[in-house]
């Protein structure tokens, strides 16, 4: 029986009724007999009631005691009644309750494994993105031999000689592959700080789904409590400010897009990953691509080079050793002239002893005659020989200074192209062979 079926009433006092109209019926009956026969005993007349007022008073309390029953049969009826109702409203509204909070809780178990496969697909996106900027660190660090070698190369040629020191083929290839792996690096520094942000982003995303999903499991747990509870539960209370109307954090609309925000943020970070990754894939098997195909060409043109510089080498010898020979020959060329010359001076002297002994022949027998003219033309000719021989003995010696020359200049070529192909071959091929193997894996 509530306390709406309870209607309170005055309580009707009969004895203090009753008493009232005693002492005013009283009164007017003293009034009456003092006028009339004179002052009665007051003593007799003050503790007696009337028949008049005993029927009255027994019939105000049979009424009452009717009235009271009427309203206790109404009350009865009506406390029946409100039992009945409130007991079906009561169970019906708990099974509603119960069953509302089984849908709540399939909404939260759906929602929550939607969270948890989203965590765990964001864990795998992030891991594989480690193992990426793994690769990207590690293909950073390879790249600085390579750079160290194409450097080293450039300086080692900066120390050929004469016309050697020559920007050739092999040297733009080297310069191209200097500021290849100059690009490739800041390439892959600018990919590294992508992957780090897509990280951190990631993270960040994961710790929202998994703080949802915190909260959803801490809901769940309530609720579940919450939809075990009977009215034979133990460890029930009463909590009656719990029925008030508070501010509520959200609706079921915000609460659905809340957790709906998070899981398409969580979606589009892992396509953002995914692409990513295929990104850095690309970079990795480009790079590695552009780097070998470089790797070859320079490699190509120092063994170009290389037999080039053999070859003009072979053909340098070749002319020396034919110069050492005609140098060889000259000498002996010279010498033989010399002693040509040397040979011819006794005929002169003869020659030129005769004239002038003959030019002592007195008077008429100074005559021009056969032997005269013989000698003077075995003279002319000898003089004439000797110019010859003179003449020829200075061109023989001008011939060997410009042999000696080209022998030098041969010599000094030979020098240089066996020190050009000692740094090309024998250092800087030599060091290549320290490249390290690039590979996009």
């Amino acid at each position: 029986m509530t306390s709406d079926a309870l209607v309170l009433r005055p309580q009707f006092d009969s004895s203090a009724v009753a008493r009232d109209q005693l002492t005013e019926r009283g009164a007017a009956s003293s009034s009456s007999s003092s006028s009339s026969s004179g002052a009665a005993p007051a003593g007799y007349r003050s503790a007696k009631y009337t028949p008049a007022e005993w029927h009255f008073n027994s019939y105000a309390v049979l009424h009452r005691a009717v009235s009271d029953h009427d309203e206790a049969q109404r009350v009865w009826r009506a406390s029946k009644t409100l039992r009945n109702n409130t007991e079906a409203t009561t169970v019906r509204t708990q099974a509603e309750g119960t069953r509302l909070l089984g849908e709540r809780l399939q909404d939260i178990h759906l929602w929550k494994s939607e969270l948890h496969r989203h965590i765990d697909q964001l864990q795998a996106e992030t891991d594989k993105l480690l193992a990426q900027k793994t690769r990207l660190e590690r293909a950073l660090d390879v790249t600085e031999i390579p750079y160290a070698i194409s450097t080293d190369n450039l300086t080692c040629r900066e120390r050929r000689l004469g016309p050697d020191l020559v920007k050739d083929t092999v040297e733009e290839e080297l310069l191209k592959e200097v500021d290849l792996i100059r690009s490739i690096q800041a390439l892959l520094k600018r990919t590294i700080a992508h992957v780090v942000s897509q990280i951190k982003i990631n993270r960040e995303t994961k710790l929202t789904l998994e703080l949802d999903w915190s909260d959803k499991n801490e809901a769940y747990g309530l609720d579940d409590l919450c939809g075990k509870y009977s009215n034979k539960s133990l460890d029930t209370q009463h909590h009656p400010s719990s029925a008030t109307m508070q501010d509520q954090v959200s609706n079921p609309t915000s609460w659905m897009t809340f957790t709906q925000d998070n899981l398409s943020k969580a979606s589009k970070e892992e396509q953002a990953t995914e692409s990513l990754r295929v990104l850095v894939e690309r970079v990795l098997q480009e790079t590695a691509k552009d780097l070998r195909a470089q790797c070859s060409s320079v490699d190509e043109a120092f063994s170009h080079h290389c037999l080039e510089l053999i070859e003009a080498k072979a053909q340098l010898d070749m002319h020396l050793t034919q110069i050492l020979e005609q140098i060889g020959d000259q000498e002996r060329n010279i010498v033989a002239l010399q002693q040509a010359i040397h040979d011819k001076e006794a005929p002169q002297r003869v020659a030129q002893s005769r004239l002038y002994l003959r030019s002592f022949r007195p008077n008429m027998e100074l005559c021009r005659d056969e032997p005269q003219l013989s000698l003077i033309g075995e003279v002319a000719q000898i003089d004439a020989t000797l110019a010859s021989l003179r003449q020829q003995l200075s061109e023989a010696r001008a011939s060997l200074s410009h042999l000696e020359e080209s022998r030098m200049a041969l010599e000094k070529d030979v020098m240089c192209k066996t020190h050009s192909l000692f740094i090309d071959r024998d250092k800087c091929m030599a060091h290549r062979r320290r490249y390290p193997v690039i590979s996009g894996n």
